[in-house]
């Protein structure tokens, strides 16, 4: 089958690799979609690591797809060849201490598609993953917008790893499709107001018409300035959502007394720092948040309840040819990209 590979920094081509079956009786054979490009395969693809995970070439990436299922296991029971499905890109083991407390996204044995030294990613025409992982879609709903639930799948964690929204004064720092996802899930679990911040214009265009009560590009006003003067008591909660050291620190000043700050984005450093006494004497709380857990289902029923509109989000579309000319535009920020989609399989919208 046909694959698209990272072969070196900022490089990849087609290949052909070798086909995938079903092994397993609680395997399904899915053609690949549509497959949305994130910013850790933006990583992977110019940092050539993440952390610890180190890419040994030739790999793929991608884990944000949807797709048809096309043979099933024995054992599988929730869907039959025909199916489209969204899919959750981690494959827990089930059996460790992890996920026996219901932590399957810090499974010890975890496996999650586009992860060097766990799984090939799905930028490739056909992948076998567990039915655990497939959720079937509704006949109304788009497989690029299936393909949206994996994302948007984070925001909800987040805010659930928060905690109420009711009437909750929210900062998101960075409005890329996870900072907007966060967006999304805190407002539809009842945030009174959020501000949210990018050093990209159009982005903001767009979480002001999702929602937004204020948005402002920190590289032109001064964003922890005018949003005290809004709120002078200061931020529930503080979504760090574009992995960048100056939005640690304008997320420690937005914080109220006992607030909360979520580092939701992957930075580029190796290493974070915080002012502590701004921290201590705040008493600060400091949440990571890691994927998602268990927020598959939930991310999908708001898309499919139209009370998360999404279509918004995906900006850009490319042929499966062209994937190298979609991880450059994101990697650059450059057309005021949010989600740009690799079309792999038969076009579906």
């Amino acid at each position: 089958m046909k694959a698209m590979v990272l072969t070196d920094l900022n490089a990849m081509e087609m290949a052909d690799v070798e086909d995938v079956h079903v092994s397993s009786d609680s395997d399904v054979l899915l053609q690949v979609g549509p497959v949305g490009i994130c910013g850790s395969d933006v990583h992977y693809y110019e940092s050539g690591r993440i952390g610890s995970k180190v890419v040994q070439y030739p790999y793929r990436v991608g884990h944000e797809f949807a797709g048809t299922v096309l043979e099933v296991g024995k054992a599988v029971t929730r869907m039959k060849p025909g199916d489209r499905v969204a899919v959750d890109p981690a494959m827990p083991c089930y059996t460790c201490d992890q996920c026996k407390i219901g932590r399957e996204h810090t499974c010890r044995n975890l496996r999650f598609l586009g992860c060097p030294g766990q799984a090939e990613g799905c930028l490739s025409e056909y992948i076998v993953m567990p039915e655990a992982s497939c959720f079937p879609v509704g006949p109304d709903t788009s497989l690029e917008h299936a393909a949206i639930a994996e994302p948007l799948s984070i925001g909800v964690y987040a805010v659930v790893l928060a905690g109420s929204m009711k009437g909750a004064r929210v900062g998101i720092l960075g409005c890329g499709p996870i900072g907007l996802c966060v967006m999304l899930a805190a407002i539809a679990e009842g945030a009174e107001s959020v501000y949210v911040t990018d050093k990209i214009d159009e982005r903001l265009v767009q979480a002001s018409k999702s929602g937004a009560a204020w948005v402002g590009n920190p590289d032109k006003v001064d964003a922890v300035r005018e949003i005290a003067d809004c709120e002078p008591q200061l931020l529930d909660y503080v979504f760090e959502c574009c992995g960048q050291q100056d939005a640690i620190d304008q997320a420690l000043q937005l914080c109220k007394p006992g607030g909360k700050l979520l580092i939701v984005g992957i930075p580029r450093e190796d290493r974070f720092s915080f002012h502590v006494d701004s921290m201590r004497h705040k008493e600060i709380c400091v949440q990571n948040v890691r994927r998602q857990n268990q927020c598959m289902q939930p991310a999908l029923d708001l898309i499919e309840s139209g009370r998360m509109p999404v279509d918004f989000m995906i900006t850009h579309h490319y042929a499966f040819e062209a994937s190298k000319e979609g991880f450059d535009l994101v990697a650059s920020y450059q057309d005021g990209v949010i989600k740009a989609m690799i079309q792999v399989g038969a076009n579906e919208r």
